[in-house]
């Protein structure tokens, strides 16, 4: 405790990184993810094909493997320098969006398709019925299944401590590197892990039981 109370501050700005970092992903991993799903619903056979290699690459290849060809693979082929927060940014997203994607499409198969012949038979077309009728039911089942993904990518953000993002992990190194000691820094940042994970959890469980009250009123 007295090395996390003398060295509060690192902890402190790693949290606001991490919890940045995180955001951002699940953020716009939620809007790729989302394009990609009714890409691969688009009923074109070469579209449909693209939006499953993609899911496929990147769920199928390490995300420190992803970060490492995002951060130092394209600056030197392109001469595109990233900085750390921005190439973790856009890790996370695209790794994000692979896992979301298929979590958006399960939500929207699961959707009666009656649903969307009944909007159909109202006069609307197939964009606006699933903008109105298909989507806005399919978040509601995948919201749960959503925040369980930004648990998952607070816990896997640490990766980015490896290009010097200055996250949790970072901050533990730092202290460990300034005080010597080989345990306790990092105890400490999975204490502070776990804490963020099993509230954000015990709040998704509170959130998901009031959406099922509310299903059955």
């Amino acid at each position: 405790m007295d090395i996390f109370w003398k060295y509060r501050s690192f902890y402190v700005t790693g949290i606001g990184y991490t919890l940045l970092l995180s955001a951002l992903g699940v953020l716009f991993g939620f809007i790729i993810g989302l394009i990609i799903s009714l890409l691969r619903m688009s009923g074109v056979r070469i579209i449909e094909w693209l939006g499953t290699a993609y899911v496929e690459v990147l769920r199928g290849t390490p995300m420190l493997v992803q970060l490492m060809i995002i951060h130092y693979g394209v600056a030197l082929t392109l001469g595109v320098n990233f900085t750390p927060l921005q190439s973790g940014i856009i890790t996370l997203s695209l790794n994000s969006s692979a896992y979301l994607a298929e979590i958006f499409r399960a939500g929207i198969q699961a959707v009666d398709r009656g649903q969307m012949e009944a909007a159909r038979s109202l006069g609307m077309g197939r964009g606006k019925a699933m903008r109105h009728v298909i989507l806005p039911q399919a978040f509601k089942s995948v919201l749960p299944a959503i925040g369980n993904e930004f648990i998952t990518i607070i816990k896997e953000s640490s990766i980015i401590s490896t290009i010097g993002m200055v996250d949790i992990m970072y901050q533990a190194q730092v202290i460990k590197n300034i005080t010597y000691e080989g345990l306790s820094p990092f105890v400490i940042a999975a204490a502070i892990y776990f804490v963020m994970t099993f509230s954000l959890s015990k709040l998704l469980g509170l959130w998901e039981r009031k959406l099922r009250a509310s299903d059955h009123r």
